[in-house]
Order: structure tokens, then C-alpha cells, then sequence
């Protein structure tokens, strides 16, 4: 079918590690509440890291949430993130300015 699973906010709220291993995951997504605070807070930089890490042991891809700045997409590129999303690219959109917004940025 096609449908892909990503668990969201890791590391905050109800995420737990047990769902890591019991839930079929394609995807882990760095919350931004750590992506936010990570350039400046040496504690975020180790979670984001480990997370990162630790998804990579799964075989898991990795996205992080809340990207606003170059500098955070160069930190999370530099430590084996290569998915993102945020107001770096774009802010939420309905989505028929969506598909306009990835139309005009394929051609």
C-alpha cells in the first residue's frame, strides 16, 4: 500500500523506546523542541546526536522537525541527518499552495 510509519516528538511525551522495537518504524523524527535549542544547548546536542545514532543502529531514517536556520541543517547534516522540515523550506501551507510551492520548485 505503500503507507510508511514515523515515530514523531521522540524523546518528549508518550514516545517510548519499547515502540522502537514493537512498532514496524520506517522513520524517526527529532522533536523540535531539541532541534530548536540545539546550536546552543550542549545537552540537545547529545540527544539529537544519540538519536540520530541510535536510528541509524535501527535502520531507520532520521528527520528533524522545527529546521529554521542554515547552521541547525548543517549540525544535523554533519551527524547523519539528511531529512528535515520546517520554515527553512516553507511554512505550513494548505494544501493546494503546497502542491504549487513543489510544482514550481521541480522546474
Amino acid at each position: 500500500m505503500g503507507v510508511r510509519f514515523s515515530l514523531d516528538d521522540l524523546g518528549t511525551g508518550y514516545s517510548s523506546l519499547s515502540s522502537l522495537i514493537q512498532l514496524p518504524l520506517e522513520q524517526l523524527k527529532i522533536d523540535q523542541s531539541f532541534v530548536t535549542n540545539m546550536l546552543s544547548r550542549p545537552g540537545d546536542q547529545i540527544v539529537v546526536r544519540t538519536i540520530i545514532g541510535m536510528a541509524h543502529s535501527l535502520g531507520l531514517e532520521v528527520i528533524a522537525e522545527g529546521l529554521e536556520t542554515e547552521a541547525q541543517k548543517d549540525f544535523l547534516r554533519l551527524h547523519g541527518c539528511s531529512l528535515y522540515q520546517g520554515y527553512l523550506f516553507s511554512p505550513a501551507l494548505p494544501a493546494n499552495e503546497f502542491l504549487a510551492l513543489v510544482q514550481t520548485r521541480s522546474h
